[in-house]
């Protein structure tokens, strides 16, 4: 899930700065030879454009032009995975069946920001630029004249994805920018889950202890509490750590409070109506609890103060398990050769006797910003077209695992099967190699889905199977947003501040108590710190989301 983190913060209020920049444009090939001018309106005529050529481009069927056109496509990637999934069989073919040939460029994610903002400032722009990780909310919201909106062209060009938004409202919701408009294209990515991080516990340790995995909040103490007296790793020292984290308390500590965060923005939805947390009652409770675990020495002493090289280190002590309890995707995530002894297992139950999930109820799949098509770009009813190719079921999975044939196998009766990969390459590495992976347009429909069988052992599948135990308990989170220009600007402001304080009044009576006493004052404080300004950006943004149909 370290690609899953990146993926989170880089979406977290990008705001882009756009420095005075004269400089040349950095990416070879991108489209700088129409002198940035705008020639590219979609044309009355059933779609041709002059751009095209008279009857060049076809709005049904293959080829999308009967003369080949180049489209400059911009993606980037992460640290050095470089452009080895350009080879992908399906893209190619794609390229032949269409007449559109692809002049990829591909860009580090490490050299992208400074990239970012000479072409920005240069105006030297690709035709297409594909994944989020290129641009986010704000960078598109601040620069809208330089991407096209893109509904014309759906409604009359993508009959994929058209097809796609009508089976899953969502992508629309997703896609709509608040002027009302889509400048970017969604995905719906192939059998994700519904549940986030997931409770995760060492099963050799309460084997040992002759202990049943916790079920409530009072069970889970006792079992910590056990983890931390009675030596379940076996080596006659007192060196067991019930839970650790790094730099923070996980937040999913107080799930069983109600408490889940999705989007990092401490904003939930209950029975249809926002509430932030931090000033809620339940949250209060939650710390509470924690400091009494934290007082009886079951939280880490050095949660708070240590980094995550730290938190690794004891994860994968190499004398023996130290860690009893954790938060992750999978349970052989971070414990290294320790990874057998954990087991992920259902959510716990909080003082209502109710349980909470952190996770996304119409799964966690779909993405926005995958697709973007330039004002520059000379053929955008091409480019339309050529992206619609992507929303099938068989292209979504093999631009998201790799091609048929390669890394999949399509079987006699329909569905369709992951193949090993080669020896020594692992099959997230061997995924993204082959493929544009959690990037780009894709649409795997529920329906679709139920055709493709993964591995249960390990991976993917292995997720889909702990799903089960989760699932049913997932929380509506606050949706993914967009902010306008103006509610941007001011975000960064409020957020720093009223975060900041947030966690360290946190940290401060985990480790030391006081919240009784100290409560009525924090709120206070909060409100002086325009927290009401803060929840009102928050919720303007959500109804602007619950009135798109």
């Amino acid at each position: 899930m370290a690609n899953a983190s990146k993926r989170s913060a880089f979406r977290m209020l990008s705001g882009l700065t756009l420095a005075a920049v004269l400089g040349t444009a950095v990416l070879a090939g991108c489209s700088g030879d129409n002198d940035g001018k705008n020639t590219n309106a979609p044309a009355a005529n059933g779609g041709t454009n002059a751009k095209t050529g008279d009857g060049n481009f076809h709005q049904e069927g293959m080829p999308i032009v009967d003369e080949p056109v180049t489209l400059n496509v911009l993606t980037i990637r992460w640290g050095n995975m470089g452009d080895t999934f350009t080879k992908n069989a399906w893209l190619q073919d794609l390229e032949k069946r269409t007449n559109v040939k692809i002049n990829w460029q591909v860009v580090s994610s490490n050299d992208w920001g400074d990239q970012k903002s000479v072409m920005l400032a240069s105006g030297k722009l690709p035709d297409v630029i594909i994944g989020d990780l290129a641009f986010g909310d704000s960078d598109i919201v601040n620069n809208l004249g330089i991407f096209r909106p893109l509904d014309e062209y759906i409604e009359k060009d993508m009959p994929n994805l058209k097809a796609a938004m009508q089976e899953s409202p969502e992508l629309k919701k997703l896609s709509t920018f608040p002027d009302g408009k889509i400048y970017s294209l969604p995905a719906r990515l192939p059998s994700r889950p519904v549940s986030s991080v997931q409770p995760v516990i060492n099963k050799d340790w309460l084997d040992k202890l002759g202990l049943k995995a916790p079920t409530t909040i009072d069970e889970l103490y006792n079992v910590l509490k056990a983890f931390k007296e009675q030596d379940p790793n076996g080596n006659g020292k007192a060196d067991e750590i019930p839970y650790s984290d790094s730099g923070d308390l996980d937040m999913n500590v107080l799930a069983p409070f109600g408490i889940t965060d999705l989007r990092g923005n401490h904003m939930l939805v209950k029975d249809g109506k926002t509430e932030y947390f931090p000033t809620s009652d339940a949250y209060k409770a939650g710390l509470e609890w924690a400091h009494k675990l934290y007082a009886e020495g079951l939280i880490d002493k050095e949660t708070f103060t240590q980094d995550s090289t730290m938190l690794t280190a004891k994860r994968q002590n190499p004398d023996a398990a130290l860690v009893g309890f954790s938060y992750q995707w999978t349970p052989d995530a971070v414990f290294g050769q320790w990874s057998k002894q954990y087991e992920t297992i259902a959510p716990i139950a909080g003082p209502d006797g109710n349980k909470y999930q952190l996770g996304e109820p119409n799964g966690m799949s779909f993405r926005r910003n995958e697709m973007l098509i330039t004002t520059t770009a000379k053929y955008p009813d091409v480019a339309a077209r050529w992206a619609d190719e992507f929303y099938t079921g068989e292209a979504s999975i093999q631009n998201f695992w790799g091609a048929i044939g390669t890394t999949i196998a399509k079987n006699d009766d329909g569905t369709y099967t992951l193949m090993d990969p080669p020896d020594g390459t692992s099959a997230d590495a061997w995924y993204w190699d082959g493929s544009l992976r959690d990037f780009g347009p894709k649409y795997a429909s529920p329906s679709f889905e139920k055709n493709i069988k993964l591995d249960p052992s390990s991976g993917d599948g292995l997720k889909l199977q702990l799903d089960n135990l989760g699932k049913e308990y997932v929380t509506e989170p606050f949706p993914d947003v967009m902010y306008t220009a103006e509610e941007y600007a001011d975000l960064p402001t409020l957020t720093t501040d009223i975060d900041s304080y947030i966690a360290s009044t946190r940290a401060k009576w985990i480790t030391k108590g006081g919240i009784a006493e100290e409560w009525d004052g924090y709120v206070k404080k909060l409100n002086d710190m325009g927290l009401e300004k803060l929840v009102k950006i928050y919720n303007d943004a959500y109804a602007r989301y619950q009135d798109v149909k």
